[in-house]
């Protein structure tokens, strides 16, 4: 239960930055920031949760690494961000370090 809420307050970690991309237009840029605090506040409230159990050290990079490579991927298919194979490899780097630390 408590790597669900990790994995949610990482899903949520995605909104946050979304929220404030989406703020720069004047036409969003309160509901931009609304979405972004919003995000933050549920994100940071999950990771409190999901750390009872979890190491901090995991917990953290469980949910940065959630939240960095779901923002790189919202951000190449939703906003037509750039996009490279070495960009790829990154978050492909991310991700297994990530892994390791939940398998170590």
């Amino acid at each position: 239960m408590n790597w669900l809420v990790l994995v949610l307050a990482g899903v949520f970690e995605i909104g946050w930055p979304i929220g404030l991309k989406i703020a720069h237009s004047p036409e969003n840029r309160w509901i931009g920031l609304l979405i972004a605090i919003l995000c933050m506040f549920i994100s940071g409230t999950l990771l409190w949760l999901a750390q009872r159990a979890i190491p901090i050290g995991t917990a953290y990079a469980v949910w940065t690494g959630i939240g960095a490579a779901g923002t790189f991927l919202v951000g190449v298919f939703a906003f037509g961000d750039a996009t490279s194979l070495l960009r790829y490899l990154g978050i492909v780097l991310i991700i297994a370090g990530v892994a390791a630390l939940k398998l170590g």
